[in-house]
């Protein structure tokens, strides 16, 4: 069986055709980094309008390089939620004409679920049960996954994803967009013990959430001193920027792998996924490694081509097609992350 998939949930451009043995045969990723590097952070009305431009010639390229056409494709697939509402709209639009016009199923994918996948797909075998930690631009999530279409929430972050944080930490040290790589880059000069950064919820096992806007304040307040306006970063040396950068990413690092870790404890599985945009950084997979090893808890990460946003791992579809659960052209965009309002561990959390 041969699916095409497409993501537009953000600010890429994505679509693949992928097998049911999760052999890629073709795949495209067009970035929108140049389009938002000014404004140090994604424009939804931006990255919408570049989807419309974009989302047909990256299906063509991407039937292209698998050297398929619509007759050997047993379904489309379209990522439909969470994301963006105008460039999620772009994808599952196109999606419903091509499987409307091709005559084929159409399968919706959850964005989220489809990051924990990429780990599946890089093992090459079955991964679930596992607790699934899901860190990007705006997601920083962890989940019980019982199956591929199974997740549980088990809690995030209140206020900014860890990737958002990263961004506009880069922004307020004169660092490029995106966040990610500059801070890192910066960090590698640092020392990451120069400034104790706060770490919200560390030590409450009660609690599997994360707060990233109080280390925000934190580090502006390093750089600027409290109270003042101008928090411009023009004055700092290379070597202050590289520890401040270095101290935060630490923090941060610390937030995600401790609260993961308990995450593995409270339900007492003894697999952790990781996938998302962070998850490309070398301090995290350094840090999981680690900590997970030490635990005698299998880790698996998501390779870094599938990190970020991409459409391979839209082959989550075939768990759904092969069980003959397809959606109908009713299915709509589902914006935000249903999650529950308070957070509890059920007693079956280990089933």
């Amino acid at each position: 069986m041969k699916i095409l998939t497409l993501e537009t949930t953000c600010d890429e451009t994505a679509a693949a055709v992928v097998t049911d043995d999760l052999q890629v045969l073709g795949s495209v990723v067009a970035s929108q980094e140049q389009l938002h590097r000014q404004f140090a952070g994604v424009v939804p009305e931006i990255a919408a309008r570049a989807h419309v431009q974009r989302i047909l010639p990256v299906i063509e390229e991407t039937l292209r390089r698998a050297q398929v056409n619509s007759a050997d494709l047993d379904a489309v697939a379209v990522a439909y939620t969470p994301g963006l509402v105008g460039s999620l709209l772009v994808g599952l639009s196109a999606a419903k004409a091509l499987a409307l016009v091709w005559e084929k199923p159409l399968v919706g994918v959850n964005h989220l679920h489809a990051h924990i996948y990429a780990c599946r797909i890089a093992a090459g075998r079955d991964i679930f049960p596992c607790v699934g930690l899901i860190v990007s631009g705006g997601h920083s999530s962890v989940y019980h996954c019982r199956t591929a279409g199974d997740f549980v929430y088990l809690g995030g972050t209140i206020d900014d994803a860890a990737g958002e944080a990263f961004d506009k930490v880069a922004s307020m040290l004169g660092l490029s967009y995106p966040g990610g790589p500059s801070i890192s880059k910066a960090a590698a000069e640092g020392d990451p013990a120069a400034y104790r950064f706060p770490r919200s919820f560390l030590k409450d096992k009660s609690r599997l959430e994360f707060s990233f806007s109080g280390l925000k304040t934190a580090v502006r307040y390093e750089i600027a001193g409290p109270g003042r306006p101008d928090f411009s970063a023009v004055n700092l040396s290379e070597q202050r920027i590289g520890d401040i950068a270095a101290s935060f990413q630490e923090a941060v690092v610390d937030c995600l792998v401790v609260k993961a870790m308990q995450a593995v404890e409270t339900t007492g599985l003894r697999t952790l996924c990781v996938g998302g945009g962070v998850a490309a950084n070398g301090r995290l997979r350094e840090r999981l490694a680690e900590e997970t090893a030490a635990a005698g808890v299998e880790l698996q990460i998501a390779p870094m081509a599938l990190c970020t946003d991409n459409a391979v791992m839209g082959a989550i579809a075939f768990e759904r097609l092969k069980a003959g659960d397809v959606d109908d052209l009713t299915l709509d965009v589902r914006p935000g992350l249903v999650r529950p309002a308070t957070l509890e561990f059920h007693s079956d959390a280990r089933e």
